[in-house]
């Protein structure tokens, strides 16, 4: 009878350790392992091993960013596969048209999605709730703007990347015609290649059938090993 009693106390736990505070398990490297191996697509890629001549500006891996402090160790810029894929598709176009991708975040280990919601105490007009977890989390987003390829200069859009304001949202009129162009040109380009541009920022973009793929909490350090 004991042994009965004791099982699902033992179940229980097991669950609960499973859980965090907001409910949510989200994979840790082992369990990451496992998925390639059964589905190779879920492989994290570094987008600039795929992406010739794509540009990363990691501002988590700085203090220009909105919580003024370093959030990552390394400036990197991971995503599922078939996301690595779909932009390299993007590349191509923007190059077309003289333009070059510049990378402001991709992959986000979950913990930053806690700490970034914590700081905002719960609005989540500008960050994901960490009861659902970011498409970031999923390897499946990606923050970014474009550049001129013949001056290495971004091209100027609504607002400053991470600007917590009207002006971000890509449904915002945008008077001047240069700026109003770039934007429509960056989200057309990218919806074009499967994504999709987020309702208030007009750099993210979450790509189709995110869905498929889990919150991940494995630091850069940790994919690296």
């Amino acid at each position: 009878m004991k042994i009965k009693l004791f099982l699902p106390f033992i179940l229980f736990l097991g669950y609960a350790q499973a859980q965090n505070k907001y409910g949510l398990h989200a994979t840790i490297l082992s369990e990451y392992k496992a998925s390639i191996k059964s589905n190779p697509e879920k492989e994290l890629v570094e987008l600039k091993d795929v992406i010739p001549g794509i540009v990363l500006d990691i501002r988590y891996a700085t203090a220009n960013n909105f919580t003024g402090a370093k959030v990552y160790n390394l400036a990197r810029a991971y995503a599922r596969r078939p996301v690595a894929e779909a932009l390299q598709k993007a590349q191509a176009d923007f190059n077309k048209l003289g333009y070059g991708i510049k990378i402001y975040d991709a992959y986000r280990p979950y913990s930053a999605t806690v700490k970034f919601y914590e700081l905002m105490k719960g609005d989540t007009t500008y960050v994901a709730s960490p009861y659902k977890g970011s498409r970031h989390n999923r390897g499946c987003a990606l923050d970014m703007t474009i550049i001129d390829l013949k001056t290495n200069q971004e091209l100027k859009m609504p607002s400053d990347y991470d600007a917590m304001q009207k002006e971000s949202w890509p449904s915002t009129p945008v008077i001047d015609l240069t700026v109003r162009k770039n934007r429509d040109t960056l989200i057309a380009v990218m919806e074009k290649n499967g994504f999709k541009v987020y309702t208030t920022e007009w750099w993210h973009f979450d790509f189709g059938g995110f869905e498929k793929y889990e919150v991940m909490d494995i630091d850069f350090e940790q994919i690296e090993k």
